[in-house]
């Protein structure tokens, strides 16, 4: 069967060629008919290029990735990923794949995040692994690139006059971003798209197909939460103009040091403060593992350190 549906209601396509199975899935959405142009597309590709294998450039590899990229939830950003490593491409060829990973990673070292580093480095393992499996090269060469150990663990956490301080210095649709952000642990591509038909009475439901976990979530309204949720959907097309008009926000409150997702480890920080325990944490953040929320379980110390030194004073 080339073409069948998942769980989460997501298309694949796959197909076997010479023995290796190409298997792409489509971005949420996705229609039948999409499905079988995408199967279509791929086996002209195939008899197109089908050819000897051999050790090709790495800036002739890269095409095939952002070609992949328009069936990726998020087709924009993974572009951008792979257009910020172009440079460091040209002129190397496929069985170079370790050596250029390590020029990247050198490089971009002193700007960039480990996570930004990592994504960019994925686009580059992914176009190798497509030219492996079209048969351009006998050896999938993006198994030999090392990524970077993820440093996620910011210690960034707001209290709720941070919170207001920070809002105060936004456009409004900035403003209900950040506050729903606060009240519901939401990532930020969570709460774009966010409807007015998600809002029930008591109860946000975020669909999976728009979650990091594809986990269906629902979280309970609070009061001070109501209100914001009369903005949605936000006047934002994409993540980049919340970007854009939080980080004037930001510099004009002069916290240049904080990140919209700090306000996610912020909703975290006083859930627990006040006493809620990691695995109820979890299910409101939506972590695919308690494991996660454990990053939190400083916090739970601390609370039972101050409360044995009050007892026993």
């Amino acid at each position: 069967m080339s073409i069948w549906t998942d769980k989460q209601g997501r298309r694949h396509v796959g197909i076997m060629v010479d023995g290796r199975r190409v298997h792409r899935i489509l971005p949420a959405g996705a229609t039948a008919g999409d499905a079988k142009q995408l199967e279509s597309d791929l086996r002209n590709q195939l008899r197109a290029t089908k050819a000897t294998p051999g050790d090709p450039l790495l800036e002739t590899i890269m095409p095939l990735y952002l070609e992949h990229a328009k069936t990726t939830r998020w087709p924009k950003q993974a572009v951008h990923c792979a257009m910020r490593i172009q440079p460091w491409l040209t002129g190397y060829r496929a069985s170079q794949a370790r050596e250029v990973g390590a020029k990247i990673i050198r490089d971009m070292k002193p700007a960039y995040a480990p996570a930004t580093i990592n994504r960019s480095l994925a686009a580059l393992k992914k176009a190798l692994s497509i030219a492996w499996e079209l048969g351009h090269t006998e050896v999938n060469h993006g198994a030999a690139i090392k990524s970077l150990p993820p440093n996620n663990k910011r210690e960034i956490f707001l209290t709720p006059a941070q919170v207001k301080k920070l809002a105060e210095h936004c456009p409004e649709g900035v403003q209900a971003a950040i506050w729903i952000a606060l009240y519901t642990g939401a990532r930020r591509g969570e709460i774009l798209a966010m409807r007015p038909e998600d809002v029930g009475k008591n109860e946000l439901t975020i669909h999976a197909r728009n979650t990091k976990t594809l986990r269906t979530r629902v979280i309970p309204i609070v009061k001070p939460l109501r209100p914001w949720l009369k903005h949605l959907p936000l006047p934002y097309k994409d993540y980049e103009g919340l970007k854009s008009g939080f980080q004037r926000g930001r510099s004009a409150a002069g916290m240049e040091h904080v990140n919209f997702h700090d306000l996610r480890h912020s909703c975290a920080s006083i859930l627990v403060a006040s006493g809620a325990d990691l695995y109820t944490v979890s299910k409101i953040l939506g972590h695919s593992s308690i494991t996660t929320t454990q990053r939190y379980s400083h916090m739970q110390v601390k609370q039972q350190r101050d409360a044995l030194a009050k007892a026993f004073a």
